[in-house]
């Protein structure tokens, strides 16, 4: 008795691997995509690129770009609190792009298919749509 059923927890554990590769494989491919997306979204707005990828800073730069100022990347780092602020600096970031608000929450709770429409979309950079906090360096002329 005890042999059937290690028997049949092995045979389950092996398609359970397929599986499970198969689902890490599309959770890579949904984060490259919001990667690629944040990537083109931070250069539209004349920032680097890369800094969409390097946590904390990316928080500073998203500030700068959309005019807030030093203490809302403070409470960037506080925990809870982060969440909050973050979703309402993803909607200013839409509001900086000429997109409404819920534009922003797609943003915050589907980045993997807003990032690459806001980056390789049509969307243009319009400036920081909050009063400026930071100076911002205007969009190069892209060529």
């Amino acid at each position: 008795m005890l042999t059937h059923c290690f028997s049949v927890i092995a045979q389950s554990s092996s398609g359970g691997g397929i599986a499970s590769l198969l689902v890490s494989l599309i959770q890579l491919g949904l984060l490259i995509a919001a990667a690629a997306g944040a990537w083109k979204t931070f250069e539209k707005a004349g920032q680097p690129g890369w800094a969409a990828i390097i946590p904390i800073y990316n928080a500073w730069v998203l500030c700068k770009i959309v005019g807030k100022p030093v203490l809302w990347f403070i409470l960037c780092l506080i925990p809870f609190v982060n969440i909050v602020i973050g979703i309402l600096l993803l909607i200013e970031l839409a509001k900086s792009f000429g997109k409404g608000p819920g534009f922003g929450v797609g943003l915050a709770l589907l980045g993997f298919v807003f990032f690459p429409m806001l980056g390789f979309g049509d969307a243009q950079y319009q400036g920081p749509a909050s009063a400026p906090g930071f100076p911002v360096a205007p969009p190069q002329p892209q060529g």
